[in-house]
């Protein structure tokens, strides 16, 4: 696919990676992705803004073989998908200088071997003028890495993001066409990769508000052409008060776990709380962290494995924790054959999640009426503590 124009002298390029369904070796990405890179034209000088994932080189390639000169490579954030294609980059544009964060100059050598000669950092704030094209560099720290920076096109009032306000989506759409899949797909982004940074994406949020924006064009997915759209869900996502949701992450080996899985299920619908619901043993890691975004109460469900939590549990747990999503309020259901270590295993798992840790309902063997019971007086409290919110 050929360069697009997205505004005068500013053009859209980089790779479509329609096959791809899993990030690091660990997100799933069920829509695939993008990596996408912009040039700048001045009357001066020209530059290109990221680049692409080394196995897609040969695309960018292609889209810069009537580039005969580039006076700067601008390097938001150091990771491969965004930077890996910059030595093949600087080999083909030997007059071309790397522009990047003071953080970011000494991970460019160590990451990716690109000759500390070739970089010149850039502050925070900092202006290039390419001519008639002005460059402003924001440095937006733990978006979702220190080093991470946006640049701000003034004279267009475009905000190029880099992993900001992404969506992992792979289409053909140069702008957002369709917002219902796009919200989706960014939210899923957020969940996966930017939610344990809320805090700080508030204070960047800040920052590139400050600044006029009719375009936001990050570094995966479409560009918006209506940046409130994604600036509203953002304000909704790392806003301080969770939804009247529960997220039940389990697991079940013979029945018993499950049934009280059921149980609690029904008992808060009864009570008008959402619900969900994800079992462990074939949920997409993705569905669950979107929920965590909103989640007021997380409900652990597990039998016990070896005195423990069943594996697939210890990942949910530990999932959650390193999120850090929003959450108030956790307990945990479960079974147990003999005995079990379960609530202290679990406990320890979630130093991250500032919750208070409501009762806990474990039974030996199949529920019964006592454990019913239980499990609608955890619902009772479940939905007393969400009316609470504010």
């Amino acid at each position: 696919m050929k360069m697009r124009t997205l505004r005068n002298d500013v053009l859209a390029g980089g790779a479509v990676d329609w096959d791809r369904r899993l990030f690091d070796s660990l997100i799933p990405i069920p829509d695939g992705t993008s990596y996408n890179a912009y040039l700048i034209r001045g009357s001066r000088q020209t530059a290109l803004l990221d680049t692409v994932d080394p196995s897609m080189t040969d695309v960018l390639a292609a889209q810069l073989a009537e580039v005969k000169r580039l006076d700067f490579v601008v390097s938001h954030h150091t990771e491969q998908d965004h930077s890996g294609a910059i030595p093949f980059v600087l080999n083909r544009y030997p007059e071309a200088t790397v522009l990047a964060s003071a953080k970011a100059k000494p991970m460019l050598t160590e990451h990716l071997g690109v000759s500390a000669d070739r970089i010149r950092i850039v502050q925070d704030g900092e202006i290039v003028d390419l001519g008639g094209k002005t460059l402003e560099f924001l440095y937006t720290p733990w978006v979702h890495w220190p080093e991470t920076m946006c640049t701000y096109l003034m004279e267009d009032r475009i905000l190029f993001s880099c992993d900001f306000f992404g969506a992992h989506l792979a289409t053909s759409d140069l702008t957002v066409a369709d917002e219902g899949k796009v919200y989706e797909a960014a939210k899923r982004y957020y969940a996966e990769i930017m939610m344990p940074f809320r805090t700080v994406i508030k204070k960047n949020m800040e920052k590139v508000k400050a600044h006029p924006l009719d375009l936001i064009a990050p570094s995966h997915g479409p560009v918006y052409d209506r940046p409130a759209f994604i600036l509203e869900a953002y304000e909704d996502w790392v806003g301080k008060v969770p939804k009247n949701e529960v997220v039940l992450p389990y697991i079940s080996m013979h029945g018993s776990t499950e049934k009280m899985v059921k149980m609690l299920v029904s008992a808060l619908t009864e009570r008008n709380v959402k619900v969900h619901c994800f079992n462990m043993a074939s949920t997409d890691i993705g569905k669950l962290a979107i929920a965590l975004v909103d989640a007021a109460t997380i409900v652990i469900g597990t039998p016990t494995v070896f005195m423990g939590p069943h594996p697939a549990i210890f990942f949910a747990t530990h999932l959650a924790n390193a999120l850090s999503p929003k959450l108030r309020y956790a307990s945990i259901i479960g079974s147990y054959g003999w005995n079990s270590k379960v609530i202290e295993h679990l406990s320890a798992l979630i130093p991250n999640l500032k919750v208070e840790v409501l009762p806990t309902v474990l039974c030996r063997g199949l529920p019964g009426e006592n454990d019913s019971r239980a499990l609608e007086a955890l619902a009772d409290t479940i939905a007393a503590r969400h009316r609470e919110l504010k």
